[in-house]
């Protein structure tokens, strides 16, 4: 009898488990059935986060990490709660409008990261403006085919809709309460799932969520829907902040200047160049890689070659660029301020005071003028030259432009040179003293205009003896047909025109009293398996060598990290041989040029958040503005919170916090200055 009751009991217990199980089943089906759309709308949106990622950033780590995905998915879930509260037949709307949305945040960022190497921000909208002048970059340099995969979340929901709608799932009839019901039970999943999200969260995640120095840090930790909706309210924040919050900005501002003591410090440069005329170039994605390279005998850059060796040549020299590009690099170079953390100075703060170098030799007395042959209001140059101090800015207008001179992007620089020559001869004669910025066009990405830059081979040629003695010439592809190559192709030929502009300038008795300056904007943002090409080509395979070949050299993230350094180089026509001909090894940023220039010219600016080099030497750091930053020790990477030690020295926590805490208070105190116009003492002193 007893085992009859266990065994009932064991039935009982089975069919009820059983029971359990079916009702179960049915549950999950009739949920699959009746949320179909749903279901593909939040799948769909976090596979296209996910890609994003895995595009952007290509560590597992990345591309799956937790707290980006259950953001992700939460604000799926909270956003595709909403759809419960419309009628079934106009659901899919509501999904489809959202899930275009978000599938284009993606497909935005995805291209913007491979030009830019970070994320999009709304403040850049600004700039759209300038696209047409640039379109041809834009076409061959961003949008990529993998940018496409993100229309799969639009697509596969109206496939799914179609599926189903044929199956009439959606024509049933959803009362209000039923659909109030849905709405709310998926909310309070989200928002579930939107607490677990916050209480996973570190005091640093939270820092730099506020901050949004760091980009790639925040999509990361927060996805990049929340990283999205955030930009919006940082990118409004300044126009908030301006009228509110200059008073802490200001505070914080003379808190930061009271510990500078090395400003205006005097050395064995002091005054050298004082009274002398100055031509600056800008050399449009001059790298300093490229200095002291050559193919088959013959180098890329002999101009940039002669200049670094009869110089001072600062060869540990970086730009500090953001979204900005070639802008971030005139403000940085001529005020030693960082670009702004939302927008660009140039757009959308020309209105501000600046301490700029020219302004500073006006001052002394100098004419002071900048050139290129490109439209006056590209990145807002009319305005903002003007609030940088120069007194004539000649543009494209003021240059002679036919076809059959063009290259890239307009005049090509050798065309540039030689009509610029001319109005220097001019200046020359009415100035006693000038100061000239010229801008160079020509190496500027997409570097396709191959056939117009001259003759100019990338490939390795060899000579062979054949086994009957006669000699032929054999040529391997090596860098032919990438975009690195073609690089080094275009870079050739802008070497060739600012050779021929120095042959010109002395001819014209152009350098007999003056010093040239010549700096590179930015690096090119070329593709890191190019470089991995050049550094480990197999010529008998025409491929990479492999990994594990003892010739290989490895050249990894922070490889490419480090290798994006531009020439700096200071130049006169009798430096050769004298103690001034020298290389400065020492790490530099372009935040460094006006002081390093101002003590040599006799010049400072109180304000400066650079530091002249020769008072720092072997202690300098160059932060960036995402907020990794470079000391002669260490490379350190804000995003994954990793260094690189660059010394056989032994790294303290407290040597990387140190620097850390400088890095952000530096951003910090430059964007304060440019939002609110911290430098215009009239403003603040009627106030």
């Amino acid at each position: 009898m007893k085992r009859i009751k266990i065994g009932l009991k064991k039935l009982v217990n089975n069919t009820k488990k059983k029971i359990v199980r079916i009702k179960t089943e049915h549950l999950i089906k009739e949920y699959l059935k009746n949320n179909v759309l749903f279901l593909t709308f939040v799948i769909t949106v976090v596979v296209n986060s996910t890609v994003l990622r895995f595009f952007c950033m290509h560590s597992i780590e990345n591309y799956l990490s937790f707290k980006a995905i259950l953001a992700d998915a939460t604000i799926a879930i909270i956003i595709g709660s909403f759809g419960y509260l419309f009628k079934p037949k106009n659901r899919f709307i509501y999904y489809l409008i959202f899930d275009i949305f978000l599938s284009a945040i993606c497909m935005i960022n995805s291209a913007y990261y491979t030009f830019y190497t970070s994320f999009a921000s709304v403040s850049m909208l600004s700039l759209t403006q300038y696209i047409g002048d640039v379109g041809d970059a834009v076409v061959e340099n961003v949008i990529q085919l993998k940018d496409l995969f993100y229309i799969q979340g639009p697509l596969v929901l109206f496939v799914i809709y179609y599926k189903i709608n044929k199956k009439h799932i959606y024509k049933k009839i959803e009362v209000r309460s039923e659909r109030k019901k849905k709405t709310t039970r998926t909310l309070a999943v989200g928002l579930v799932m939107l607490f677990i999200y916050c209480i996973t969260l570190t005091s640093l995640d939270v820092t730099r969520f506020v901050k949004q120095w760091n980009k790639e840090y925040i999509v990361m930790r927060f996805g990049i829907y929340i990283y999205q909706a955030n930009d919006v309210v940082t990118s409004i924040q300044p126009k908030i902040n301006a009228m509110f919050g200059y008073e802490n900005a200001k505070r914080s501002f003379d808190e930061y200047f009271v510990d500078r003591k090395d400003i205006g410090e005097t050395n064995r440069y002091s005054n050298i160049f004082e009274g002398k005329n100055v031509i600056v170039i800008h050399g449009e994605s001059m790298m300093t890689n490229a200095i002291g390279l050559s193919f088959n005998g013959v180098e890329v850059t002999p101009t940039l070659n002669k200049l670094a060796s009869e110089g001072m040549y600062f060869s540990n020299f970086y730009s500090q660029v953001s979204v900005g590009t070639s802008s971030d690099t005139e403000l940085t170079y001529n005020t030693s301020l960082m670009p702004t953390k939302s927008g660009t100075a140039f757009v959308s703060y020309s209105d501000r005071i600046y301490r700029a170098t020219p302004k500073f030799l006006n001052e002394k007395g100098y004419y002071t003028f900048s050139m290129h042959a490109n439209n006056a209001d590209f990145w807002n140059r009319r305005a903002m030259h003007n609030s940088l101090g120069y007194q004539r800015f000649y543009a494209k207008s003021d240059y002679v432009v036919n076809p059959e001179n063009i290259i890239g992007l307009g005049l090509s620089d050798k065309e540039f040179f030689t009509q610029s020559v001319k109005k220097l001869n001019t200046i020359n004669k009415k100035n006693e003293n000038w100061y000239g910025l010229l801008i160079m066009l020509s190496n500027h990405t997409p570097f396709s205009d191959v056939e117009k830059y001259g003759e100019f081979d990338v490939s390795i040629k060899e000579t062979i003896t054949l086994e009957d003695g006669t000699q032929e010439e054999k040529v391997y592809p090596y860098m032919e047909g990438t975009k690195l190559g073609n690089y080094f192709k275009s870079l050739h030929y802008a070497d060739q025109a600012l050779g021929e502009f120095i042959e010109q300038l002395k001819a014209n008795n152009l350098l007999e009293n003056t010093v040239f300056i010549l700096y590179g904007d930015h690096d090119a943002r070329l593709p890191k398996n190019d470089y991995i090409r050049l550094y480990n080509y197999d010529k008998e395979t025409d491929d990479i060598l492999d990994e594990d070949d003892p010739n290989y050299k490895v050249f990894d993230s922070y490889q490419y990290e480090l290798g994006r350094k531009v020439p700096f180089i200071i130049w006169t026509k009798d430096m050769a041989g004298t103690d001034l001909n020298m290389e400065v090894p020492e790490v530099m940023g372009m935040v460094d040029v006006q002081p390093t220039l101002g003590n040599m010219f006799g010049f400072y600016n109180k304000y400066s958040l650079g530091h002249d080099i020769f008072n720092v030497r072997g202690n300098n750091i160059v932060v960036f503005p995402n907020g990794n930053w470079v000391t002669d020790k260490v490379y350190y990477n804000s995003q994954k919170g990793e260094y690189l030690s660059l010394t056989q020295e032994a790294i303290s926590e407290e040597y990387i916090k140190s620097n850390t805490d400088y890095t952000n208070s530096l951003l910090d105190v430059s964007n304060n200055i440019i939002v609110f116009d911290l430098l215009n003492e009239n403003k603040y002193a009627a106030e």
